[in-house]
């Protein structure tokens, strides 16, 4: 049953860690609560929903930016912990520019020179990323505020989210009407279901950004992963992908069997180096259009694995590289590769190759896609 609590201000989001950080037990409720996060600087509220599932496992959303802000998972002890990254509060998140747990439109991923051609006509977009867009521009989807509603099924409590991108809202045409439905089954998983719908032929590429860190504290390069991939999409110094699909064995990026993060991150490598480590797009091994296993991330520390499941044809990999300790939240400092993303995905810059997937939507068409993250420890 669906509960709402409304708790002013720092008094319910301190309640709300508080809660978060004991040890659920298996009488807990599969449950939704709500209460208030802050306000957007027009006044518009902002609200935070914790989902419990009938194991205890706790998620904590934000309707800005649709924004994973806490992910509570139990270690090999049976200890939850907290392994995602965010701020503590709206205005560390809004100020944040790193993506920390958000939703990722109209096109997740980078689109070069920003710009794409469809049907003969050229939008242009605003460029974020040197003379590239990324994420959606300067104001994507992860800027917003998404209209919410809780609720509950047979696999465990919802969050549903909606948000209407109007026909040119950062260079692309149509209008898209975005829905994602996050599910925090009593499997401990995190699922995510994408729908959109469109009235112009248009491009669309959905994600989640939510930085993971599975022992909760300090670098990542220990977690051990394995990727589904015997291909990936090499960029160029802008992270563009080139358009070759290049095979992962013999270089760095072969994630075939489970391999340390930190174990070649540092390797002579051109791809390597101009990523600043891992952030490229793995080709998955998929066969059918259902959920495929995408990697495994498991962190010996904590005994803590995360499977990743999508129907997806990429996987965007990528290991904090950017992070450089200015930023600072639930009492630690995020530091260089202190966190990674498995963002699944179309390829980035599909738009402009026309040998990749397509992304394109035309009105009449669904758009729509899931992941799931599985959580378990050994």
């Amino acid at each position: 049953m669906t509960k709402h609590i409304a708790l002013p201000g720092v008094c319910a989001l301190a309640c709300f860690f508080l809660q978060a950080c004991s040890t659920p037990t298996k009488e807990e409720k599969t449950e939704v609560t709500t209460q208030a996060y802050g306000k957007m600087p027009d006044g518009t509220p902002v609200d935070l929903y914790k989902l419990t599932n009938s194991s205890g496992m706790q998620a904590g959303i934000i309707t800005y930016g649709g924004a994973v802000v806490q992910l509570m998972a139990p270690d090999k002890s049976g200890k939850a912990g907290d392994v995602v990254v965010a701020m503590d509060d709206l205005d560390g998140m809004r100020k944040q520019t790193a993506f920390f747990g958000a939703l990722i439109g109209r096109y997740g991923n980078r689109i070069g020179h920003a710009q794409f051609a469809l049907d003969g006509q050229t939008y242009k977009l605003p460029a974020n990323d040197g003379v590239n867009t990324l994420h959606g521009g300067p104001d994507g989807f992860d800027k917003h505020v998404w209209k919410a509603a809780s609720g509950t099924s047979a696999d465990g409590p919802t969050l549903t989210l909606d948000y209407v991108s109007k026909d040119g809202e950062m260079g692309f045409p149509g209008t898209l009407t975005a829905r994602v439905v996050y599910t925090l089954t009593n499997k401990n998983e995190l699922k995510i279901d994408y729908t959109a719908t469109t009235d112009k032929p248009t491009v669309v590429n959905l994600t989640n950004h939510t930085y993971f860190n599975l022992a909760g504290e300090g670098d990542v390069l220990g977690h051990e992963v394995a990727i589904s991939a015997d291909r990936f999409t090499p960029v160029d110094s802008g992270l563009i992908p080139t358009g070759e699909l290049k095979p992962v064995k013999g270089t760095p990026f072969d994630f075939t069997n489970a391999t340390a993060i930190g174990a070649r991150i540092d390797q002579d490598d051109p791809q390597l180096q101009a990523g600043h480590g891992y952030d490229h797009n793995w080709v998955l091994n998929r066969s059918g259009d259902g959920l495929s296993k995408a990697a495994e991330v498991h962190d010996p520390k904590s005994g803590r694995v995360m499977e990743v499941w999508t129907t997806e044809p990429g996987l965007q990999f990528y290991t904090g590289n950017f992070l450089d300790g200015s930023l600072k939240g639930k009492g630690r400092v995020f530091n260089r590769r202190n966190a990674f993303c498995m963002e699944t995905q179309h390829y980035p810059d599909s738009p402009n190759k026309p040998d990749f997937p397509s992304t394109t939507l035309r009105p009449g068409q669904t758009y729509h896609t899931t992941t799931v993250y599985r959580f378990s420890a050994k």
